[in-house]
């Protein structure tokens, strides 16, 4: 494949129809996922400017940075992207639990077969 955007060295990302992409955020210290979110391109830019997550809130319509309110930043310490440059990895340093529920992930449930579970 001599798809410049799967093999170089120029950051390209494809956002979606709506002008996101996907991005997934994993703690430093020890790999667990910490939430998923969508970045614009503006977000992407204040992100990588800031070195504080900023994402995009569909259901705002607005950016928004990880922690404005509530103290609960996410401090970037490396960004990744796909092979075909259409999720971001976002690998940060949480300042508190990343999840508004004040779980430390938002990932804090397991499907099981009667519905949920709790994982703490």
């Amino acid at each position: 494949m001599t798809d410049p955007r799967e093999h170089g060295l120029t950051l390209e990302p494809k956002f979606d129809a709506a002008g996101l992409i996907t991005a997934v955020v994993t703690a430093a210290d020890g790999g667990e996922v910490l939430m998923v979110a969508h970045m614009n391109e503006a977000a992407l830019q204040a992100t990588r400017a800031t070195g504080k997550a900023t994402f995009w809130s569909r259901s705002r319509q607005a950016l928004w940075v990880k922690g404005e309110t509530s103290g609960h930043f996410l401090i970037v310490r490396e960004m990744r992207i796909d092979c075909d440059q259409d999720a971001i990895w976002v690998i940060a340093e949480p300042v508190g639990p990343a999840c508004h529920t004040g779980a430390r992930s938002c990932f804090y449930r397991r499907i099981v077969p009667g519905g949920l579970e709790r994982v703490d």
